[in-house]
């Protein structure tokens, strides 16, 4: 089952990003309709907007966290493969 979290990496990364993004705008225009300069209400939406994604998307960020740890964790599996392989070790060989 964490293959599959791993598979839909991009698709959780870039919804998690998206829903950051949209939470942030969506407190600047807030603040803008009621009457903040936008500049101040963009620097206020970052502000208070990404670490309030934190929260509100946790279960989304949880899937991205892992789906990160999966890609590192083959990354390493893979480097250190090819580590052995160079050094001449037996077990970086797959005979």
């Amino acid at each position: 089952m964490s293959d599959v979290k791993a598979d839909h990496l991009p698709r959780d990364l870039t919804l998690y990003l998206l829903a950051r993004f949209v939470l942030v705008g969506v407190i600047a225009g807030g603040l803008s309709l009621a009457g903040v300069p936008l500049l101040v209400a963009l620097v206020v939406g970052l502000v208070v907007g990404l670490p309030l994604g934190l929260l509100l998307f946790r279960p989304l960020n949880a899937r991205v966290t892992a789906g990160l740890a999966k890609r590192n964790e083959k990354r390493a599996r893979a480097r250190a493969e090819l580590r052995a392989q160079l050094r001449g070790d037996a077990a970086g060989q797959s005979e």
